[in-house]
């Protein structure tokens, strides 16, 4: 709270950004309110949260009639929960040091101010069951899954839930057999260079947020975990009291928190967030199930890579059939704070970058590998276990019986799924682009 309200809330104010403050009344109301916005009257959202919140955000906007202008409202994010993977990729992507708690939002908010956006890569991803979703950092099975969800029973441990996850799966490493299919990214050209390398785009003079006269004050709905930062036009830069945030599950550095937030009066809320995705079960003709039991069309565009699931993929894909420790699609270099999963993935590069563990490897290897992940030097280990593929597209088939899928960290319906990339589908608050947020 006090770090919030003497550092960060100062920087927005100092960059003349005018904003709302919004907090959540319950699970998917955010997803809901994204639906009915009027985009006309917003500059871009920010997320004050973990990586969930924006799964969530994302899929509502992609659930609106006009997902194809509504999808391009700039997105940031703030890292206050228990997941800040893509905070950890801007942070990269800005050329920064890698660091965790209040050094990361710190950083983030500097980046913010800077109101510079870039395109980032959406993924689409569906069930066998006809659930389609859109997710913008990863689909994960096996290790990585498992220690996720299973650890949530541990949450009062705070960042040590994590570490206490991993020990309890390596002691019971688990192996899965599935069929694994990709259509390979032609140009990917097979494993990349490992070195780090980044240009920096400079900044142009172009117009920042729009400034505009104070007319609103924050919502006074019910106390959630996650809150949302919105710039809105008319609206009034409120005075925060404290804010709540769970630690980076990777950063037992951190003792950050936000604790509470505005109790002033307001007129109804235009727009909130929400603490974590609900599961939703899987409907005909791509539905997703909200909060009050409204069927809404998830819409977006076609899936023109990936063929119907009674049809087999076609000749051009690669398919593996084995026993795996772990499968890992992801887009961002990051699976965590102080996690450098992917260091050669860009926000838009039009891959989906997929790493694979098989089994066989020993429990010692495994450790190095993770171990190596926090510098993003796995890769130079020459595992003969781990394996990696820049891809397009994918199918992934389970055939153990039992297991657990996340996509974006939200747990999912276990079965068959398949994922495409669609390039440049959303706009990313990154402080590091030549494009500006300016009115709409």
């Amino acid at each position: 709270m006090h770090y919030c309200q003497t550092c960060i809330l100062p920087m927005i104010s100092e960059a003349d950004i005018t904003y709302n403050l919004i907090k959540t009344e319950r699970q998917n109301h955010a997803r809901e309110l994204v639906r009915d916005i009027i985009l006309s009257e917003w500059d871009g959202i920010v997320i004050i949260s973990g990586d969930g919140l924006l799964y969530e955000v994302i899929n509502g906007l992609m659930e609106r009639p006009d997902w194809e202008k509504a999808i391009k409202i700039p997105v940031g994010i703030l890292p206050c929960g228990s997941g800040n993977a893509l905070a950890g990729a801007v942070n990269f992507h800005a050329g920064f040091d890698q660091v965790v708690g209040e050094e990361l939002l710190l950083n983030c908010t500097f980046l913010l101010c800077r109101s510079s956006v870039s395109p980032m890569d959406l993924v689409s991803v569906t069930t066998a069951s006809g659930h389609r979703f859109f997710s913008f950092l990863g689909v994960a099975w096996g290790f990585v899954s498992d220690v996720d969800i299973e650890s949530e029973r541990f949450r009062h441990m705070g960042p040590a839930r994590f570490t206490l996850g991993v020990a309890l799966r390596l002691a019971s490493l688990r192996t899965y057999r599935g069929r694994l299919s990709y259509l390979p990214a032609e140009d990917g050209g097979g494993r990349r260079a490992m070195s780090r390398s980044i240009t920096l785009a400079p900044t142009n003079g172009g117009r920042g947020f729009h400034r505009s006269p104070l007319h609103r004050t924050v919502s006074d709905m019910g106390l959630c975990e996650e809150r949302s930062v919105l710039f809105k036009r008319s609206s009034a830069l409120v005075e925060p009291s404290d804010f709540e945030a769970s630690p980076s599950p990777f950063s037992p550095a951190s003792n950050f928190s936000f604790e509470a937030v505005l109790e002033e009066s307001a007129p109804p809320p235009l727009l909130t967030s929400l603490q974590r995705e609900a599961e939703t079960n899987g409907q005909p003709k791509q539905l997703a199930v909200s909060e009050s039991h409204h069927l809404v069309e998830v819409q977006g565009p076609p899936d023109d890579l990936l063929p119907a699931f009674d049809e087999p993929v076609p000749h051009n894909w690669v398919t593996i059939e084995a026993d795996f420790v772990l499968v890992l699609a992801i887009y961002q270099t990051h699976l965590g704070a102080d996690l450098l999963s992917a260091p050669f993935a860009r926000f838009d590069d039009g891959l989906i970058h997929l790493c694979c563990v098989r089994a066989g490897i020993s429990r010692a290897s495994l450790v190095r590998v993770l171990l190596a992940m926090e510098k993003g030097t796995h890769f130079e280990l020459d595992c003969p276990h781990l394996t990696y593929v820049p891809v397009r597209a994918f199918r992934l088939t389970p055939l153990t019986t039992k297991g657990i899928l996340t996509v974006d960290g939200e747990r999912v319906e276990y079965g068959p799924l398949q994922a495409q990339a669609h390039p440049h589908l959303a706009s990313l608050i990154t402080g590091k682009s030549k494009v500006k947020i300016t009115p709409l």
